[in-house]
This record gives C-alpha cells, structure tokens and sequence, in this order.
C-alpha cells in the first residue's frame, strides 16, 4: 500500500484548475469581466502609488501607508490574475506543482502582510487624533519603515508555514483542483493524507491573525471615537470622520471575505461558494482600494488635480 502511494503521490507533479464550469461563450465573457477587473487594479494601484510618491504635501506616514496598500494589492491580484486569464482560454487548465506551491506562497504571504498593515493604518490615524503632539515622534519614517517590514516578516512567517504544511500533503492521483487558484482548501480537499492537523493550523493561523489585527484596529476606532465626539465642533468632527471612513470602509471589505474565507472551520466544504468570495479579495477588493481613498480623500483627489494640472501647462 505505502508504495502504491509514493507511486501515485511522485506521478502528480501538476494541477489541473477546474475554475469556473460554465459554456465556452460563459468562459470568454468570464475573461472579459476578469479582464477588466486586472486592469482597473493594475491603473488604479499604479496611480495611487505615483501620485502619493510624486505629490511634496503626501509625504505624511498615512500615505507611506496606502502607498504600501496599493503596491499589495497590485502584487497579490498579479499572482491571480494573469494565470486566471489565461486559463479562460485554455483547454488544459494546468499549473505545475512547483507553479502551485509558488503561487500559494506569494499569494499569502501579500494577503497576511496586508491584514497587519490595514492594523499599522488604524494605529496611525490613533495616534494622529488621539496623540497629535507626539504623532512625529509615534509616527518617525524610521518606525513608520520598521511597522511595515514588520508587517511583511508576520505575513512571510505565516506564509512559510501554510506552504510547508500543505504541500507536504500526500497527493494520490487526484489532480483536479476546483478553484481557479492554488489555495488550501481545494488543495485540503483532494489530498489522500489526513488532513486534520491542516485544516487545524489553518483555522488557528487564520483566527490567530484576525482577532490580532482586528483588536488593534478596534481599540484604536475605539480611542479615536472617543476622542471624537469630545470635538465641540460639528465640522472638525465630520473631517476628522472623513478621514478615518476610507480606512474602516477598506478594512471591513478585507477582513469579511478572509473571514467567511479561511477563520471558519466548515468554509472549506464549500468550493462555489469560496470562488465567489476569492474573486472578492482577489481581484475586486485591490480595484476599489484605490478608488475607495481617492473619492473619499480630499488631499488625494488635490493631489490629483494639481499633477494633471501641471501635465497640462507643462504641454
């Protein structure tokens, strides 16, 4: 029996992605939308990026920050996306198992790193309202630079160990994953091992994660509320509202599609309705990131207005 399994488990050296089983006509609309979507991610987030490096007034920590967002965005959309895209239009569907490995890796790691820097975001706008005359001192490029390396060790940790442990998983023979990505609950699913011990790690990482960073981004909405509403003036409290509405909009989109994701121990049975909110926080989430700041944000939409003024006249 043990050598029929390492038969069966070296035979499986690719994976085929079942994505989405619809009609010919279905799959190339699907590409289409797909389409779409990447490239209003890759305009969006690339712009967002330019225009809070070029503008002299967004050099503040807030900015560093949703530059950093949007460069995560842009990357994890790119590490779905593009081989989403070609699968459309492709019979075969394939992803090598080092590809799928790869791909898994990146893939958490920029999502994870995301989730503790939306808790950095939420610590800045506390410590901008709440500490205004120690905010320099809070908020230095030095701990501002070290909060987001941080940010992306946490999510490199937790990316290392979901890959060990998943593909050190037996794969007998069973090559089909349906998904249009390699994530660990299609992987979870066809695996001949036990996979008890995985669908464990997963589920404590995953809520180890989130009751973290959402405390963080909880006690911090709490500090800021309370600070709030102890503005005498309607107008300040509106502005300073507008300024934290952006980021309590982002985070909330975030973390309920990871929740209802991975942080459930039953979220695994379900691979429709997990495609559907992979495509979420895959592909939609990292497009309306940037339009979400840039609508709501006053100095971005500024900032704005000011570099296409000055293309303009330049010309």
């Amino acid at each position: 029996m043990k050598t029929e399994l390492s038969r069966n488990y070296s035979a499986v050296t690719e994976f085929i992605l079942l994505g989405f089983r619809t009609p010919p006509k279905v799959q190339i609309l699907l590409f289409l939308v797909f389409l779409l979507l990447y490239v209003a991610t890759v305009v969006g987030n690339i712009s967002m990026i330019t225009v809070t490096k070029m503008d002299s007034r967004l050099q503040m920590p807030m900015y560093f920050f949703l530059r950093n967002l949007s460069y995560l965005d842009l990357c994890y959309s790119t590490v779905i996306a593009p081989k989403t895209l070609a699968n459309f239009l492709s019979n075969e569907k394939k992803i090598s198992y080092s590809g799928c490995a790869a791909q898994f890796f990146f893939f958490s790691m920029f999502v994870t790193t995301e989730g503790f820097l939306l808790a950095v975001m939420a610590f800045d706008r506390f410590s901008a309202i709440c500490s205004p005359l120690l905010y320099p001192v809070h908020m230095s490029q030095k701990v501002c630079v070290r909060l987001v390396t941080g940010s992306y060790i946490c999510g490199c940790i937790n990316s290392m160990i979901q890959t060990s442990f998943t593909f050190s998983l037996r794969f007998c023979g069973e090559n089909r994953l349906d998904h249009f990505f390699c994530d660990v609950p299609a992987l979870i699913k066809i695996s001949c091992a036990d996979t008890f011990v995985n669908e464990i790690v997963m589920f404590i990482l995953s809520a180890l994660i989130i009751i973290t960073t959402t405390t963080v981004i909880l006690a911090s909405y709490a500090s800021i509320l309370s600070t709030v509403l102890k503005i005498p003036s309607t107008h300040g409290r509106s502005k300073t509202f507008s300024t934290c509405g952006s980021h309590i909009a982002v985070v909330s989109l975030f973390y309920g599609t990871v929740f209802f994701m991975y942080a459930q121990p039953g979220a695994i049975s379900s691979p429709e309705q997990s495609k559907i909110i992979a495509v979420l926080y895959t592909l939609i989430i990292p497009m309306l990131n940037p339009l979400i700041y840039s609508l709501r944000n006053r100095d971005v939409k500024d900032a704005v207005k000011r570099i296409l003024h000055r293309k303009w006249f330049s010309h």
